[in-house]
């Protein structure tokens, strides 16, 4: 199989140390971001501005911003949870910013300890605040809203269709014009993702759709390839397989960066990665956090890399 290009947006400086026990000193977060700013990715959410209170891994994300060697053509992306998150966003100079809203009550109220409508009133006010700094040319940053546990919630269950794709609309009648559908506890399956994802792509272009799907269950590339299949073409994946949503039970284990480029590698799609880089950069990753990672690929190796007959078949 082949076709259109992927774009992968790598997420593991934000989604993947968000939930990691041991701190990661700032400078290894800038060094990590600086090899992956040199691999061939377009986009890397390269922190957060949520409260050190509720995600302290990420407490340095002014500083990883302002200090990180900027490649030209890369898109730097912060999560931001509320107004306050975003000043703090522009004033360190990201890119764009991520809304994050559930879908779920639940989950919403968990994670970010509202509710959706309180968290949209809240968008309101960013996207007021983003106009504005553009047009005083303070700063010109693009909106991305997030669509968390779009294709079902731990607390919650199955969330309907029509329920993500009015907030979808919502989203883009305030003037954010990216969208990321997120399976943030991987409780997606493929049937499921090609169909709201072609309903989704008739309110947003392929372009300004992103997919972030978690491995939680074993169908993360599976999800990846029916939603590429139905359309779209960027996904989110974190170097390793790191991360998952600390507000949400069993949720961990993002789509693995190198995992999914390797795949795109033998079907034929092309991502413009470096992949043997790429996995030399995550085996890496041991040493830095203390504890073995889910990748599959930097484990194996490529499929490419054959080895020596043993003794005993070659003297057969």
């Amino acid at each position: 199989m082949s076709g259109e290009r992927m774009i992968v947006q790598e997420v593991s400086p934000r989604d993947g140390l968000q939930i990691e026990p041991t701190w990661v000193p700032t400078e290894e977060k800038i060094a990590l971001i600086d090899s992956l700013s040199e691999l061939g990715f377009s986009r890397i959410e390269a922190g957060s501005f949520v409260s050190p209170k509720a995600i302290p891994a990420l407490r340095d994300g002014a500083e990883v911003f302002s200090r990180i060697a900027r490649k030209p053509g890369v898109v730097y992306v912060a999560l931001i949870p509320n107004l306050q998150g975003a000043q703090r966003a522009l004033q360190a100079g990201a890119d764009e910013l991520n809304l994050v809203m559930s879908a779920s009550q639940a989950h919403n109220r968990a994670n970010m300890r509202m509710r959706c409508e309180e968290s949209l009133s809240a968008f309101s006010g960013i996207v007021e605040m983003t106009a504005q700094a553009k047009q005083t040319r303070q700063a010109a940053v693009s909106l991305n809203g997030t669509v968390a546990t779009a294709f079902g919630c731990p607390f919650e269950g199955r969330i309907a269709e029509d329920r993500v794709l009015s907030l979808v609309r919502q989203y883009r009648e305030m003037g954010i014009q990216g969208i990321t559908l997120a399976d943030t506890t991987g409780m997606a399956n493929p049937r499921q993702v090609a169909t709201l994802v072609k309903q989704v792509l008739d309110i947003v272009p392929a372009a300004a759709l992103t997919l972030h799907f978690h491995n939680t269950r074993g169908l993360g590339l599976v999800n990846v390839m029916a939603a590429y299949e139905a359309g779209a073409r960027r996904f989110d994946a974190s170097l390793g397989g790191l991360g998952g949503c600390p507000f949400a039970p069993g949720a961990s284990g993002n789509v693995c960066t190198e995992d999914l480029v390797n795949l795109c590698h033998e079907t034929g799609i092309e991502t413009g990665i470096d992949l043997p880089a790429l996995i030399r950069l995550s085996r890496k990753l041991p040493a830095l956090l203390g504890h073995d990672v889910p990748s599959q690929v930097a484990k194996a190796g490529l499929a490419t890399e054959l080895h020596p007959v043993p003794v005993r078949a070659a003297a057969a």
